[in-house]
């Protein structure tokens, strides 16, 4: 009798594990983890998914046969803190004064820690938080991950740092938390391990995560994992202008930069999977602008810092299992701003109600569906540049000169269809205009973001001195 007692009681007890157990996937399944990575200027050719031709980036690639690419995916900007301010409060950056920085280099000015951000309402709702890489929202003491939602942080807080010394013009800019810290190895190296290390940790906790991973790579210097020597020779250039017009690089150096990113993305993926995460947690990579120096864009045309489709069009793969159907793509327009949106859905919260996001939720369209037609704008000061996108038309202005382009049937921009389509180029400056009416004017005194203008003169004729 006590043994079958003893039977019944072990029965009991491991079918309540089992029930837990379900219930703790079910949870876990309602409220997805959430793995999110960002490249910084990486192009948008730039995965051989994408279409590089000169090498290869298998993991990422993987993401992509795993899940669903967008082909018409934007970011808010043309450069970086502009659209990692849309990223992290889910609204067009030109509505907080730190997005009219293009990017924050000098001024005194950030991400207002009273800001609802994504990192805030995830762990208001219960989620561990995590910065791994690059901040550029803002210095010390006013301004910081750990001030604006994040619980965890490791990585720089500037636009760039030297890929070995991890310093910006003499300055070291490494942290953990807001402690200064010192480690030696090649950056990206060093995020990956600090990313794998930090999915272990959250593997251990009973509640889902938010880990966003923001590499370094392929942005200025042009270091690969074997240039410490170039570290070396660059360690006395005393500014950022010396470090980036000085630093010639290669398309060596440059694919060199790449395949270790994708390196690092294959380890952080993979140890989510050894973990046995992968099917509660949603995996996101993308990049923060367009393409720099090296990038690939085609078919595109334009680079960094200009509103040609090449300087904000932008590669974006989802893995979500359950939600986007392996190997698929998308030609949803989709914008950085609606990460936040759709990452708070998913988690089973609300943004704030005094903040109300300009991204929309886009779980449609990651499931395949259509998403609701809307018009998304742009601008940038340097050259009067202006744009919007409404289904395939793109309205462009550049220091008054303007264009109307179908951009599905002509990527490089090269047909202006202004006299043709009167009314069309009518109606999308119209929309520009009372977009930007509610917009936070240009602060004619915000940062540079180094803006040169040479595929401006190519393309258009435009002098950079203009």
């Amino acid at each position: 009798m006590a043994e079958q007692v003893s039977r019944r009681t072990v029965l009991a007890g491991t079918m309540a594990m089992a029930a837990a157990s379900s219930l703790r996937a079910a949870a876990a399944a309602a409220r997805p983890n959430i793995l999110f990575i960002m490249a910084d200027d990486l192009g948008y050719a730039d995965l051989s998914c994408y279409g590089r031709r000169d090498f290869e980036t298998p993991n990422i690639d993987r993401l992509a046969a795993q899940g669903m690419r967008f082909t018409q995916a934007y970011a808010n900007s043309a450069v970086c803190s502009a659209t990692r301010t849309a990223l992290i409060t889910g609204r067009y950056q030109d509505r907080l004064a730190a997005g009219l920085e293009e990017p924050i280099v000098s001024r005194d000015v950030g991400i207002p820690p009273a800001q609802p951000t994504l990192p805030s309402l995830l762990r208001d709702a219960g989620y561990e938080t995590a910065l791994v890489g690059k901040w550029h929202l803002g210095k010390l003491p006013k301004y910081g991950p750990l001030q604006s939602g994040y619980q965890h942080f490791w990585g720089y807080r500037g636009g760039a740092v030297d890929y070995f010394s991890h310093s910006f013009a003499g300055h070291p800019d490494l942290w953990d938390g807001d402690t200064p810290i010192e480690q030696a190895g090649y950056l990206t190296d060093l995020l990956g391990d600090r990313a794998v290390r930090l999915l272990g940790d959250f593997s251990r906790l009973n509640r889902p995560f938010l880990l966003s991973l923001h590499f370094s790579a392929p942005h200025w210097p042009w270091e690969g994992p074997s240039d410490a020597a170039e570290s070396t020779r660059l360690a006395g250039a005393r500014t950022g202008e010396q470090m980036h017009d000085f630093d010639g690089g290669s398309q060596r150096t440059y694919a060199a930069m790449v395949m270790r990113l994708d390196q690092q993305v294959g380890r952080v993926v993979a140890e989510l999977d050894r973990l046995g995460l992968a099917d509660s947690t949603i995996v996101v990579f993308t990049s923060d602008n367009g393409g720099e120096r090296f990038a690939d864009t085609w078919p595109l045309t334009g680079r960094k810092t200009e509103l040609l489709e090449g300087g904000i069009r932008v590669p974006a793969i989802v893995r979500w299992p359950g939600m986007a159907h392996p190997g698929s793509t998308s030609d949803a327009q989709i914008m950085s701003m609606d990460w936040m949106p759709t990452f708070v859905a998913a988690a089973g919260t609300n943004p704030a109600s005094a903040y109300p996001p300009d991204g929309i939720d886009i779980t449609p369209a990651i499931r395949g569906a259509a998403l609701p037609l809307r018009t998304l704008c742009w601008r940038y000061k340097y050259h009067a540049q202006r744009a919007c996108r409404r289904g395939p038309w793109k309205y462009l202005q550049i220091n008054g000169n303007s264009f109307l382009f179908n951009v599905e049937e002509d990527s490089l921009e090269r047909a202006n269809l202004k006299a043709r389509q009167p009314n069309r180029f009518a109606d999308l400056e119209r929309q520009w205009m009372q977009w930007n009416s509610t917009m936070l004017p240009i602060d004619p005194k915000s940062d540079s973001g180094g803006f040169d203008g040479s595929e401006l003169a190519d393309h258009f004729g435009v002098r950079p001195e203009d």
